[in-house]
């Protein structure tokens, strides 16, 4: 099979989250597998000219692509990162910028980079079976191609599947973008219109052959309203095509045996190398060395993330004597309320306001515990990173928690877990955390269990693979799948 990947941003080139991750990991992953992958992504100004020689960065081809009544310049360049191939769509006005998102004309942004992608395809020897798109930046192309290309010549066959990341960020504009930009027709505006608004996630749920989710529990949860951010309804209506496929990790960059981020390495049978991790991360931060647990917290700062819960009860675990090393940046309440607790406890708590990627290694292998007490969370990748390097999670039963994260009072946990929203009940499974760590055998074993766990891209590459052909084979029944 020959899959092209479609996103706003993939590792090495430009990142602002987990996306980027995912689509730097995941074709890797096919790949491997005998299958032919590629990717595509904006040319951002954030590739330096040092990045570009690095990966020997080509001109392709250039053509024009239509934005409703516009035609606007477009550049190909392709480039090689170990060993796959990717595509990169240029156009100075739209991402010759400082950041990637956020701007006024995100929309048009978006639209232009989608109906590229499709044009592209006629200037490329990559013609692909399926087109894989990723969060509301891609959600038009499925939509471009059902009212556009599906039945123009060398584009007929073509499969679409869309991931839906987070369904937050859905891609909400007004009407008027309809004709001024999108170029859709009337009688096609149904398919993107939604509660009054032009819903380019809706745009995708509608016309794609199937829709991903980051992993088996969020499938189901975006079902109901609490966490469908208004999309339930389509959701419901098209949830025979809904299918949740569990997010892997970078095994090769998130290597305990093999980081040179971190003070010395380690693994499951020999652990000496994490007592001397976590050493060196109280002296670098600046932590009282006691034999009271580190639990480590690295997050965006933002309510979903279960902040607040934090807030209700921080200073009753520090009272334990528990100390906290905590990275990440966010919404200004949160960032205060962490530099007023470092500044209260300096020998106990460590705030780091900002993302310094070492420093979260380091995080990983030195803290005991990692905290992740999320209202939502559509897979998760910390809690992954962190069983890795043996801290133990302790997190609530939501989306990807639930399903990479068992309690450590039935058969074979790994972690601590709580299932409501409360802060309380976010306490105690911290206490029972601190109970089991004062149980050195118990702890170790625990360690032991979280560091053998695979959450390697190979096996989620085997589902992909598996979806992936049953879209090609079964016209008539897309694949579904919440367990």
């Amino acid at each position: 099979m020959r899959i092209l990947f479609a996103a706003s941003e993939a590792v090495p080139f430009a990142a602002s989250g987990g996306l980027a991750d995912v689509v730097g990991s995941l074709p890797r992953a096919i790949s491997a597998k005998g299958h032919s992958c590629a990717v595509v992504m904006p040319l951002y100004s954030s590739i330096t000219e040092d990045m570009r020689r690095q990966y020997g960065l080509k001109f392709v081809t250039n053509i024009t692509v239509d934005v409703s009544w516009r035609k606007q310049y477009c550049g190909i360049f392709t480039a090689e990162y170990s060993g796959m191939r990717y595509y990169f769509i240029d156009n100075e006005y739209y991402f010759g910028r400082m950041g990637m998102y956020g701007f006024y004309d995100d929309c048009e942004r978006f639209v232009f980079f989608d109906r590229a992608v499709l044009e592209m395809l006629r200037s490329l020897d990559f013609r692909p079976d399926i087109i894989h798109c990723n969060d509301w930046q891609t959600a038009l192309i499925p939509v471009y191609y059902n009212v556009y290309y599906k039945y123009q010549q060398g584009y007929d066959g073509i499969k679409t599947a869309f991931t839906i990341h987070n369904i937050e960020y859905q891609g909400k504009f007004g009407k008027e973008v309809l004709d001024e930009l999108m170029g859709i027709p009337q009688y096609n505006a149904g398919l993107v219109e939604y509660d009054g608004f032009v819903n380019m996630l809706k745009g995708a749920i509608e016309t794609a052959d199937q829709i991903v989710t980051v992993s088996p529990s969020y499938a189901w949860e975006i079902l109901d309203p609490w966490y469908a951010h208004g999309l339930d309804r389509i959701l419901v209506m098209k949830n025979y095509k809904l299918k949740g496929i569990l997010n892997g990790i970078d095994t090769e960059n998130y290597d305990p045996s093999d980081d040179e981020a971190i003070a010395a390495p380690f693994s499951a049978d020999d652990l000496s190398g994490k007592a001397k991790c976590r050493a060196a991360l109280h002296k670098e931060l600046g932590l009282e060395m006691t034999d009271e647990p580190v639990i480590g917290i690295v997050t965006r700062f933002v309510k979903h993330k279960g902040i607040d819960l934090i807030r209700c009860v921080f200073e009753d675990i520090v009272s334990k004597g528990v100390k906290f090393a905590v990275l990440g940046s966010g919404e200004k309440i949160y960032e205060d309320f962490f530099a007023e607790m470092a500044a209260r406890y300096p020998s106990r708590v460590s705030v780091t306001l900002g993302f310094v990627p070492e420093l979260s290694h380091r995080i990983y292998a030195g803290a005991d515990m990692f905290l992740m007490p999320s209202a939502s969370e559509p897979c998760g990748l910390a809690q992954l990173i962190a069983m890795r390097y043996g801290t133990i999670p302790i997190v609530r039963e939501t989306g990807g928690l639930r399903d990479t994260v068992r309690d450590n009072g039935g058969a074979g946990g790994n972690g601590f877990t709580f299932k409501t929203y409360n802060a309380d009940d976010m306490k105690d499974a911290v206490k029972r955390a601190y109970s089991a760590f004062r149980r050195k055998s118990e702890w170790e074993a625990l360690v032991k269990r979280a560091m053998l766990c695979d959450y390697s891209w190979s096996a989620s590459a085997d589902e992909y693979i598996a979806m992936y052909e049953k879209m090609l084979t079964d016209h008539d029944e897309p694949c579904m799948d919440y367990e």
